[in-house]
């Protein structure tokens, strides 16, 4: 009987030992990091041959507040990835300032809400965003720049994409 209740005690002083784990620190301001862009042939939604882009990019928020809610007024902030659109032009990349450049994707989408339960708010994950193109010609080179904001304000860090030719189908990464 005795070594059945030392048995209980000692297993049940090795969980609380392991249940006590640090919370792990992380800053607030959320980080991203690019992993790949993917280009491949599609149809859009009129069933129209298009080419299209899947940026994948990783990020890590310690409060764990990225993501917004629908928004309810119209004066709630409604995005928070924001792009910027990079041409090769003469052999260098150029900032698009064309509204109308057929590249051009909207420049802010919003990423859904998230919210992490416990004590750890760390937040980690993958987010992937797809643009179609429909008009781009066969020596069309893009890259963009690209950062998030979190539901405090923060602003990440800028990342960027690496070249990317948008007629050939192809996996681009650093």
């Amino acid at each position: 009987m005795k070594k059945i209740s030392l048995l209980i005690i000692v297993v049940l002083l090795i969980t609380a030992a392991i249940s006590c784990n640090k919370v792990e620190q992380v800053p607030a301001r959320p980080s991203i990091e690019f992993s790949n862009f993917k280009i491949f042939d599609t149809l859009d939604i009129l069933e129209n041959v298009s080419k299209g882009g899947r940026l994948s990019f990783r990020f890590e928020d310690g409060d764990g507040n990225v993501g917004l809610a629908a928004p309810v007024t119209e004066s709630s902030d409604t995005t928070n990835l924001h792009l910027t659109l990079y041409r090769k032009i003469n052999g260098s990349m150029v900032r698009v300032t064309d509204k109308n450049d057929p590249m051009l994707p909207y420049s802010s989408y919003r990423i859904p809400y998230m919210e992490r339960l416990g004590q750890n708010k760390v937040l980690r994950g993958t987010i992937e965003v797809t643009f179609i193109y429909q008009s781009y010609s066969p020596t069309d080179t893009i890259k963009y720049e690209f950062y998030i904001k979190d539901r405090a304000g923060n602003i990440s860090n800028l990342a960027e994409t690496s070249e990317i030719i948008v007629a050939k189908n192809d996996t681009y990464s650093r």
